[in-house]
């Protein structure tokens, strides 16, 4: 039997990792910055899985895990596209799929941006020529960034939301 008092006492098997990776608090903070100047204080963000393998959006989960945390540079998911700034698509647009994704985005105030992540929302992936398929996100919205990566890293995707913040502030 396990005795309580040993659990307190004993070497923790999370003692070793690190608390920080210095490079997503670098590009954080740098995203945090350029959102505080163009969308003041947070970005939305809906995330639209327009027939996918999944493989992309768990990568997008992982950023509100507690390692990425991207809650506190000022970037929140949000349930509804009528609250949201950027449309993140990940999979290839299906036909099935077509109208809901159109709906999605006509929902979205004004500016918003589609953000394209992973291969197959990018110009179809795998799937680009099937009979179910329109293709990449870009077949059907005005997609402003392409993550290509099958599935992109956290950090891959925290880069290109930078590069989409620094876009808009150039065309701003």
């Amino acid at each position: 039997m396990v005795n309580a008092f040993s659990c307190l006492i004993k070497k923790k098997v999370t003692g070793n990792l690190p608390l920080k990776d210095d490079e997503i608090e670098q590009i954080g903070r740098e995203i945090e910055a350029e959102i505080d100047a163009r969308f003041g204080r947070s970005l939305a963000v809906r995330e639209l899985d327009a027939g996918s393998d999944n493989a992309a959006e768990i990568e997008i989960n992982n950023l509100n895990n507690a390692y990425y945390d991207v809650e506190r540079f000022g970037i929140s998911f949000v349930a509804s596209p009528r609250h949201a700034d950027v449309l993140l698509v990940t999979g290839a647009i299906t036909h099935n799929m077509a109208i809901a994704a159109q709906k999605t985005y006509d929902a979205m105030p004004s500016p918003k941006f589609v953000v394209a992540v992973g291969d197959d929302a990018c110009d179809g992936g795998i799937y680009r020529g099937t009979y179910a398929v329109l293709g990449g996100a870009d077949a059907l919205l005005p997609v402003d960034l392409k993550i290509p990566g099958n599935p992109p890293t956290p950090l891959q995707i925290l880069t290109g939301l930078l590069a989409l913040m620094r876009t808009a502030a150039k065309k701003g």
